[in-house]
């Protein structure tokens, strides 16, 4: 056996099970007598429904149940609400309304579910889906957020006046006016932060059981926050949280399209309920397309204020965010916290003015990917430093050291009064500028060039806070048999977290790692959780792990002092065992841990905590692009980046974390774009045909390098790794695009590069 410690990079132990086929995930599961369901969704992006006719759907073969809004009403189910309910800073209430389960009165998305089809086969329930009736009356539709507040546009609900969930100005805005008033430069852009849908490789799903002498549900679930989602579902079902029991097996990915709950969670329930039979419903590619949570969809019109040095003085923005058709999950949330939290990032803005509007569309909700909020305001303030360069002849990599907030200022506070810890800055842009050999890039131009390519290089610095739901625990087992069972509240969704968990305790303990059972995504197995999401998973669990072993050694001590016949305060625990100073007598922790089985003191514990801070994940990402002058092609040439993760848990786990968001990121940037028909509303990139997710040969090889600063809101050190490529790809890949097509005449260009959109662009310079 062997002990794998923190900082070394055993191979990840799930993929043995994975690349063998053992996977639990939810096709694999298996359930007797299990019927199977499909939701008829709306064809329409706004319509009245006039009346649902189900009788012929019923007598179809095989059909179990035809479940509309009414049975739903009858059976007292509520709509699904958002988690956030009112404005984080204020308190202000939104202006929302709740999702209903199946879509009463009005559909307001080409998607929503109207009814819900059970049957002994799949086959059945799509043949009788086909047999149900709905009479509608087609409405006008509005899909894009500057849109829906214009004078007569369609109204989505009676609670949402004017389609605005939100309207609020927060910030300096008098000191900001002053600044811009005293400024030597100004430099202004409109930007575009488009739509995506996320596309994990197992769609949602579930599968759910009722049983009738206990009341209680229970639902397997591809889901990245069971404990949570859990409560939201009950909540609709109209049960309390301890009725309702959530169980994730493998999930295969989630990027946020699975934090939050789904109508379809609580609608498998009440079928199984209903059928008195375990129901099954797994997402078609193209449902996700159509209802899973989207993310971004943010339009910003922002300005810098400069002095005659290039000193920084003030930041204006007013942005608009489309939540599509519901404020679904976190989305109010995202807007009031993460959008405003590191605003500024990390260079030193006195004032900040923020004019910040949430509206409703006829599109799928948005939820959240990697980096919500945080991805959007870096954006703009990077792609405002390159403008600002380009306008005012600064170089942009020492504009940006100028500005940046040096170590010795650290912890710094940015003009909202939030904190960041820890972070080495300049020093992680010059590493990033070194590594990417950014003095050599004219000779890699000018071979472009005699390639008739044009070539150009855009770097972007990222931070963001994580740490997500604030509340997290763990119960530690030593087992009989001498292993231990690691519960925890986190989730994990292919992160590694079978492997970097118990690296954490085997360091602490100094158990080794074979010992150890994680064991995750039962809410019947922990009393709460916040899942995975915000990259908080080893900073929140990790936590918890590290305190529970402090009380695990206390305890120990105790019992060890008594089977070795010493004084406490003569035993000292290292490397799983403890020690009697100044002699050669021990005991193992594993043999502590029986006695006390024994006398009735059992090591096993459960610690829980509530975080007060954030940790901030931050580095520079420096891109070369080369696009075809004739076709408008983008080539994504080189792409390198250091990052601050802080203590490094897992370096290879760390490293796949971030070459995963570089490579998401670099999706939005080049290829992926959730388009919706201006006038019916209708979704016109509702498949890989007319989406394009990056694969292999989109992408070059990363050159990641790490400049850790050791996080002091945690006792790891560590700082969360998941998110960083997809907030800094976006921006970098566009400064190097513009850095490009700047020689020609190009200022900007909306949406993905895709060939289409620079080659128009390119002939509107001409």
């Amino acid at each position: 056996m062997t002990i794998e410690r923190m900082g070394e990079s055993p191979r990840r132990r799930e993929d043995a099970r994975f690349v063998t086929g053992q996977g639990a995930y939810l096709d694999d599961l298996k359930f007797d007598d299990v019927a199977q369901a499909v939701v008829l969704r709306s064809p329409h992006a706004h319509a009245i429904v006039k009346a649902i006719d189900t009788r012929a759907a019923r007598g179809m073969p095989g059909v179990l149940a035809v479940l509309t809004a009414i049975e739903a009403e009858a059976d007292g189910l509520k709509p699904l609400r958002p988690y956030a309910e009112a404005n984080i800073q204020t308190g202000e209430p939104f202006a929302f309304a709740a999702q209903p389960l199946l879509a009463s009165g009005k559909v307001r998305f080409a998607g929503e579910p109207v009814a819900l089809i059970v049957a002994e086969t799949i086959a059945q329930a799509l043949d009788a889906a086909e047999r149900v009736v709905v009479d509608y009356e087609p409405l006008p539709a509005v899909v894009a957020a500057r849109e829906a507040r214009a004078e007569g546009a369609p109204q989505l609900a009676d609670e949402i006046p004017n389609n605005t969930c939100l309207d609020w100005h927060t910030g300096d805005t008098e000191g900001a006016h002053a600044a811009f008033a005293a400024a030597a430069h100004v430099v202004s852009l409109e930007l575009d932060n488009h739509r995506i849908v996320m596309n994990p490789m197992e769609p949602r799903g579930g599968v759910g059981t009722f049983d009738p002498g206990t009341g209680r549900y229970t639902l397997h679930v591809s889901s990245q926050n069971i404990h949570i989602n859990r409560n939201f579902v009950a909540r609709s079902l109209g049960v309390e949280p301890k009725d309702v029991r959530f169980r994730a097996h493998d999930v295969g990915g989630g990027f946020g399209a699975k934090n939050f709950a789904y109508v379809e969670h609580a609608l498998v329930l009440w079928a199984a309920r209903k059928v008195g039979r375990p129901v099954k419903w797994i997402a078609s590619r193209s449902e996700v397309f159509l209802s899973d949570h989207a993310a971004r969809d943010m339009q910003a019109e922002a300005s810098l204020a400069l002095d005659a040095e290039g000193r920084f003085l003030a930041l204006r923005i007013a942005s608009r965010a489309n939540l599509g058709a519901y404020m679904a999950g976190a989305g109010g949330g995202v807007q009031t916290f993460q959008y405003i939290h590191l605003q500024g990032s990390v260079y030193r803005i006195p004032s900040i003015a923020l004019h910040v509007v949430a509206v409703v569309t006829n599109t799928a909700p948005i939820g959240v990917t990697r980096g919500p909020g945080f991805a959007e305001a870096i954006n703009i303030v990077e792609r405002l430093i390159d403008a600002a360069a380009r306008q005012t002849g600064f170089d942009r990599t020492a504009l940006r050291r100028r500005n940046m907030v040096p170590p010795e200022a650290m912890p710094m506070t940015n003009a909202f009064g939030f904190q960041v810890d820890s972070g080495h800055f300049a020093e992680s842009l010059d590493k990033a500028l070194l590594r990417a050999d950014w003095t050599g890039f004219e000779a890699r131009r000018q071979e472009s060039e005699r390639g008739g390519r044009l070539r150009g290089r855009g770097v972007a610095y990222h931070i963001k806070a994580t740490g997500g739901p604030p509340d997290e625990n763990v119960d530690v087992r030593f087992e009989a048999d001498g292993t231990i069972s690691l519960i925890t509240g986190t989730q994990h969704i292919g992160q590694g977290h079978e492997t970097t968990f118990p690296q954490i305790l085997s360091t602490r303990l100094g158990i080794p790692n074979e010992r150890i059972r994680l064991v995750q995504g039962d809410t019947d197995a922990i009393p709460f959780g916040g899942g995975h999401g915000s990259s908080r998973a080893t900073y929140m669990g990790g936590t918890a792990i590290w305190r529970a072993s402090d009380e695990i050694v206390a305890k120990g001590t105790v019992l060890a002092a008594e089977a070795l016949e010493a004084a406490e305060a003569d035993i000292r625990f290292e490397e799983g065992r403890f020690v009697v100073s100044g002699t050669d007598r021990a005991i193992g922790l594993i043999e502590v841990a029986a006695l006390g089985r024994e006398k009735g003191k059992p090591l096993d514990t459960f610690h829980a905590w509530k975080r007060e801070h954030m940790t901030f994940p931050n580095g520079a990402h420096v891109v070369e692009v080369e696009i075809d002058r004739d076709t408008g092609r983008v080539d994504l040439a080189r792409y390198t980046a250091v990052d601050d993760y802080g203590v490094l848990v897992n370096p290879m786990i760390a490293t796949g974390q971030a070459h995963g968001a570089m490579a998401q990121g670099a999706g939005q940037a080049l290829l992926e774009h959730a388009t919706y028909d201006g006038t019916s509303g209708q979704m016109v990139a509702g498949s890989f045909m007319d989406y394009a997710l990056p694969r292999a040969d989109d992408l070059p090889s990363f050159d990641l390098g790490f400049n850790p600063t050791r996080c002091t809101t945690n006792p790891l050190g560590v700082k969360g790794c998941g998110e960083a490529g997809a907030i800094a790809a976006f921006p970098a890949i566009a400064n190097a695009i513009l850095d490009a097509l700047a020689p020609l005449g190009v200022k900007g260009f909306d949406g993905p590069a895709t060939p289409a959109r620079i080659w128009q662009a390119l002939q509107e310079a001409r």
